[in-house]
């Protein structure tokens, strides 16, 4: 059977990575990728690759993606960086452009699977968070200050209640990933976050300013990551469009790794630099600060310090257990190691 698939975000770190390894398939015919953003310069020339500029809000696109009747859509689009000031336009970006996609994927009968890109943020960050305590995918979502986290909250419950009130529904699957890196994510797209700024990616105007601050790694004692490998991301989503169905009509699942997840002191070896007791509240301080005085381009938002100082630990066995995938790196490989697919972009003497 030939594919038709529908992927949102195409211009985004894993939009365009998934159109790049799905159009090698040989049973996909066509690939709609749709962004806000113009075509990456990777896929233009792809005979397989249908773009559509625009924005997964503002209701130009579903009838022109109609025409084309992809049987899977993939929706990974999202205005991370929240936009300063202007909250009601990154909720309706965020909110109502996957609303809309929803929507499309349950009113069009051709439509047969639905892959949803969430996160690890909606458990919530909080206090009571321990080091031993790994959540599953049956949790309650709690996050409720971080704008990220919230409105991923809010459209996996949008989803649950259409999945609840539907007559008709493809086959939904929601994936929660840790941080996403690798290869392409460190070298292919540097950008600000965790990574770029205590690696000492980021140069020039605030950006050295902050790489400054982090000369030592801030740590808290409740400071903790989770990463996966972006290979092992392509791969489960793979399974999870393609694959003959091993779960139920709706599984939920958590994209990260077993094993060892990444404490303060291994970050610090990661990136040669040594670490510096903080409390909390001067984490707080200091995103304030930065979120205020950068009008949110360097992406601090209300709640977000609470990511850096209290764990969010999942229990990302369940993929294993029900699709037989064996991930390919744990978190501190998965962090520091340039193999994988996209190997070839990073220069050689970086490579390790």
């Amino acid at each position: 059977m030939k594919h038709t698939l529908f992927i949102t975000g195409g211009a985004g770190y894993v939009g365009t990575m998934l159109c790049e390894q799905f159009a090698k398939r040989d049973d996909v015919e066509r690939i709609i990728a749709l962004d806000k953003e113009p075509m990456p310069e990777s896929l233009s020339g792809n005979n397989k690759i249908h773009w559509i500029t625009a924005n997964t809000s503002d209701g130009t696109w579903e009838e022109e993606v109609a025409r084309l009747s992809p049987d899977i859509v993939i929706h990974t689009a999202w205005q991370i960086r929240a936009l300063y000031g202007h909250p009601e336009t990154t909720w309706k970006w965020n909110v109502e452009g996957s609303r809309a996609v929803f929507d499309f994927a349950f009113q069009n009968d051709f439509v047969k699977r639905l892959v949803h890109f969430s996160t690890a943020s909606i458990y919530g960050a909080y206090h009571t968070n321990t080091f031993e305590h790994y959540f599953k995918e049956s949790e309650e979502m709690l996050e409720s200050e971080y704008i990220y986290g919230v409105e991923k909250r809010r459209a996996e419950e949008i989803l649950n209640k259409m999945i609840a009130e539907s007559v008709r529904s493809p086959i939904v699957s929601v994936v929660r990933p840790a941080a996403i890196t690798g290869p392409r994510g460190r070298f292919m797209r540097i950008r600000f976050g965790l990574q770029s700024a205590l690696s000492g990616q980021l140069k020039g105007g605030v950006y050295g300013l902050v790489s400054a601050l982090v000369a030592w790694v801030p740590a808290t004692k409740g400071w903790v990551r989770q990463f996966v490998h972006e290979d092992d991301v392509n791969d489960i989503v793979e399974k999870l469009s393609f694959d003959a169905v091993k779960g139920g009509a709706h599984e939920i699942y958590n994209l990260t790794p077993p094993g060892k997840p990444v404490f303060v002191k291994d970050m610090a070896r990661a990136v040669g630099k040594k670490t510096i007791p903080v409390p909390p509240i001067f984490i707080r301080f200091v995103y304030f600060f930065f979120w205020h005085l950068t009008r949110g381009k360097i992406p601090t938002a209300p709640g977000s310090w609470r990511f850096y100082s209290y764990p969010i630990l999942m229990d990302g066995t369940k993929i294993t257990n029900q699709l037989g995938h064996t991930y390919v790196m744990d978190s501190l490989d998965a962090f520091v190691s340039t193999k994988g697919r996209y190997e070839s972009f990073v220069p050689e003497e970086l490579r390790k």
